[in-house]
């Protein structure tokens, strides 16, 4: 490449408006069908485990605190997350979605990559059980 040629495209892409778009500050328009983080309707579900059974990356789990009293939480690992829309389409109480408004999932830390999904008392009452382990009765013997 010879000099001339490359000062002509020095001085055409200094003129030229960039080519990148200004991201923080202007949010891009996501496409319709689109699949960002997954949310959970608590009061929908009826605890069937379809949607984990059928997930192909083990990234959601419906924990069952009380069939009969209807108490699920959903254990949603986005870092495993394939936003494949399998959960979706297995559920067949429409308690899951992936609204396409919901994409910006950057983090500093790894904690921030589970999310607990249910009734504000049965997300603490799975917390606790999960901090106090001895706790919870063996229901595999």
């Amino acid at each position: 490449m010879n000099f001339g040629s490359m000062f002509k495209d020095i001085v055409r892409s200094f003129f030229s408006p960039p080519a990148t778009e200004n991201y923080p500050v202007k949010k891009p328009k996501t496409a319709e069908r689109f699949r960002g983080r997954l949310h959970f309707d608590p009061v929908k579900c009826t605890g069937c485990n379809l949607c984990s059974k059928d997930c192909p990356a083990e990234a959601l789990d419906i924990v069952i605190l009380d069939r009969a009293a209807k108490r699920y939480v959903a254990r949603y690992n986005i870092d495993k997350c394939a936003y494949c829309g399998q959960c979706i389409q297995s559920c067949k109480f429409k308690c899951i979605t992936m609204p396409n408004n919901d994409w910006e999932l950057a983090a500093l830390s790894k904690e921030r990559f589970t999310a607990y999904y249910g009734k504000e008392d049965d997300v603490a009452d799975l917390m606790d059980r999960l901090a106090h382990p001895e706790s919870i009765p063996d229901t595999k013997k």
